[in-house]
Parts: C-alpha cells; sequence; structure tokens
C-alpha cells in the first residue's frame, strides 16, 4: 500500500510541473508579439495630402425653378356676327402683324354700309334745300315781306337737319367699321395656334377665342422665390447695381443649357400668402435657330441660375476635404510639429469638386485633403504635396456643375451655363 500511494504522489507531481510549464510557454507566446513590436517602435505616421487654403473668384449663384412665358398674348375673337368663309393662316406658324387670318361673310355689312350712305345723302339734300330757304328767309328780313318767324322757322328746320345729317354720317361709320371687322388681323407678330372655329360655321363675339397668338421673341422667365431668399439677394446685389449686378441664365427640361442670358427686369409687389414666396421676372432672347425652330416655348417649365455679374474673393479647398458629422463639417489642418487638428467650418457656394468656406478657416493654412480616413484629432501626420488631380480640380480643369449652394468658383467657358 506504501508502494502504491508513492507511486501515485509522483504522478501528481509531473502533471503540476508540466502544468506550470505550460502556463509559462502561454504567456511566453503571448506577450512575445508585444516585445517584438517594442523592438521594431512604434508604427509610422499616415502619408497625408496636404493643400494651402488659398482665395479664389466664386460666381455666386442662386438656382430656382421657373416657368417661360410669351411677352404678348393675343386671344382672337370675332367682332361680328357672321359665317366664317376662310381660314387664310397655317395653325402653328409664325405670323407678321397684319397678316390676314379669317375672312368672314362681307355682303350683309356692304349692304347695310350702301344703305347708312344713301341715307346720309338723303339728309344731305333736304339740308341743302333747307340752306336755300333759310337764306330767302334772311333776305326777306330787309323788305316789307319779311316776317321775323318765317327767318326762325327755317333756321331751325336747318340745324335739325345738319344734326340729323350728323347722326346718319356716324352710322355710315360704324357700317365701315364693321365692314373691316369681317377680315380679322393679327394685331402682334408672334406664333399662332390651333383654330377652334372651321370654315362654314357662324362666329360671333360670344363665340370665344378663335385662336391664340403669342410673342416669339424675347420671351419671359418668371420664378418664385421664397421671402427668406429674396432678402438674402436683395441686401447682397443692391449695393452692386440691383437688376444690373446679376444675369439670369436657364436649363431646359431635358438638362441642356440655353445659350442665350436673360436680365431680370420686375420684381412683384406682393407676397403669395400660400407659399410665402415673391415672383420675380426677366426678359431672354429667343432667336431662331437651325432649322428655323425656337428653343423657348410658353408656359415651359426651365430651371432659372441667378448669377453675380462680378465674382468674389473666398477660401476655396477642395471639396474631398470637407468631411461632416452630426455637428457639421471640418477639416482637419497641418498644426504644429505636423499633428492634425480638427477645424470646424461653414460653407457657401459650392461645386462638386470645390468648397468655399465663409468662416473657420483662413487663407494659407495647410488642409490635408488626402489619406483624411486615416487620420485622427492630434495624431501626428506625414505630409506630402495633393496629388495633380487635385491641384487640377482646384484650377478648374475638373469638370463639375453647381451643387446643392447653387454656386460656381473659377472661370467660367464662355456660353456656359450654371
Amino acid at each position: 500500500m506504501s508502494g502504491e500511494a508513492d507511486r501515485k504522489g509522483g504522478v501528481m507531481k509531473l502533471a503540476s510541473v508540466a502544468g506550470v510549464i505550460g502556463f509559462v510557454m502561454v504567456l511566453a507566446a503571448i506577450d512575445a508579439p508585444a516585445s517584438a513590436q517594442t523592438k521594431q517602435g512604434a508604427p509610422a505616421p499616415p502619408a497625408v495630402g496636404v493643400l494651402e487654403a488659398a482665395k479664389r473668384p466664386i460666381t455666386e449663384i442662386n438656382e430656382f425653378l421657373g416657368r417661360i412665358e410669351a411677352v404678348n398674348r393675343v386671344a382672337v375673337v370675332a367682332r361680328v356676327t357672321a359665317f366664317l368663309e376662310k381660314r387664310l393662316f397655317t395653325e402653328g406658324s409664325e405670323l407678321k402683324t397684319g397678316d390676314l387670318l379669317y375672312q368672314l361673310e362681307r355682303g350683309p355689312f356692304e349692304a347695310d354700309l350702301n344703305s347708312k350712305q344713301a341715307q346720309v345723302a338723303q339728309l344731305q339734300a333736304t339740308l341743302d334745300n333747307a340752306k336755300l330757304t333759310t337764306n330767302r328767309a334772311k333776305t326777306l328780313l330787309s323788305g316789307p315781306a319779311g316776317q321775323q318767324s318765317t327767318y326762325d322757322t327755317a333756321l331751325a328746320n336747318q340745324r335739325s337737319l345738319e344734326a340729323q345729317v350728323q347722326a346718319a354720317q356716324a352710322q355710315v361709320d360704324l357700317s365701315k367699321i364693321n365692314v373691316d371687322y369681317t377680315e380679322i388681323h393679327s394685331p402682334i407678330d408672334g406664333r399662332i395656334g390651333r383654330t377652334a372655329v372651321t370654315e362654314g360655321n357662324v362666329v360671333s363675339p360670344s363665340s370665344g377665342t378663335l385662336t391664340t397668338i403669342v410673342s416669339q421673341d424675347p420671351m419671359y422667365v418668371t420664378f418664385p422665390v421664397p421671402v427668406r431668399e429674396a432678402l438674402g439677394l436683395r441686401d447682397r446685389y443692391a449695393p452692386r447695381g440691383g437688376f444690373n449686378a446679376v444675369v439670369i441664365r436657364i436649363r431646359l427640361p431635358d438638362g441642356r443649357s440655353y445659350g442665350q442670358v436673360g436680365h431680370l427686369n420686375f420684381v412683384n409687389n406682393t407676397i403669395d400668402q400660400g407659399t410665402d414666396t415673391i415672383s420675380l421676372r426677366a426678359s431672354i432672347p429667343n432667336p431662331k435657330i437651325a432649322g428655323g425652330v425656337r428653343e423657348l416655348t410658353d408656359n415651359e417649365f426651365v430651371t432659372v441660375a441667378l448669377e453675380g455679374v462680378q465674382p468674389v474673393e473666398v477660401i476655396a479647398i477642395p471639396r474631398s476635404a470637407v468631411l461632416s458629422d452630426q455637428q457639421g463639417d471640418y477639416v482637419f489642418v497641418l498644426g504644429a510639429d505636423n499633428k492634425a487638428e480638427q477645424r470646424r467650418i461653414k460653407l457657401g457656394q459650392s461645386t462638386s469638386t470645390v468648397a468655399s468656406v465663409t468662416s473657420g478657416l483662413s487663407a494659407g493654412e495647410k488642409v490635408i485633403v488626402e489619406g483624411m480616413q486615416r487620420v485622427r484629432p492630434g495624431q501626428a501626420v506625414a505630409p506630402g504635396a495633393a496629388s495633380a488631380m487635385i491641384k487640377s480640380s482646384m484650377n478648374g480643369t475638373t469638370e463639375g456643375g453647381p451643387s446643392d449652394n447653387s454656386g460656381g468658383i473659377g472661370p467660367k467657358p464662355a456660353g456656359n451655363s450654371p
């Protein structure tokens, strides 16, 4: 029994020693990477691209939704009741002032005119006779046979006939006007729409609009502006010349930029209570292009860009350098000892490639524009020059349209739209 106990005790001691050795080996394995890392030194600071913030010209742009409106619009109606004999225009064509549109039946009106003219001739003959009678009665007043009452009666009759002649002549003039109304001419230059009445129908002033004509060049573009934004625009541009400080560019419904530039000419005198907006209006040319067509059409829906004439200087940085969180926008700038500093900024009007900074950043500060994802506030970095792509975007060689802030930075190509 004693030998068996000694054997079991020896086995337990061996197991304890093996366990201690295993635990020591595990600790050594855990500590080995840390020790190796300590021997190799701390990780190298992340490499970043840096660009100096500088002032650049920005063209201030505000975008709105608007509609094209014709400067002149005429609803053509009949002025007399008559049969429509001829339609002398092509629907949808462009007309000149005075072009004949409709020919109405003339016969009844010409007959009425002839009747009125005959009545005037009859009264005129009676008046001429009355004048002779008056003259004879006046001559007799100087002799014994003359009577004052006879002269007075003849003079009154003459004056009555003169009034009747004038009234009859007025009826003649009215009949001439009605004859003229049997021809309906275009009162303006413009494009005519479809006809509502065809030949053989009776038309009258109560028939309503026969067709519509709208002028073509120039056109109006009207657009509502929220009152709060309108006040900002007024404060911004009033000291620079008001209407003359801005131009209007438009983008067509298919996204194409319209090549002509418009100018503001009207601000409404009341605010729409339903939308809390005020209407602005600009005039813009609408010349014919290839094929004799015009690009702008009455009531067309367009995007309107209100663009400042004179650019302003702002701090500009690459848009890709701007980061955002729940507190707003920020960038990393290079501080002392090449340590990254987080800087809160406020953005102004920007493009998809360039951001304008209105506050939080000064010209000359070095902004981290590449490698921001590996940077933390206060972390040391290895700065280097920004890539050629970033530099080219800041020089305006990278194409980019207006962002949500609807602005444009850098030079604009001639004829380019917002």
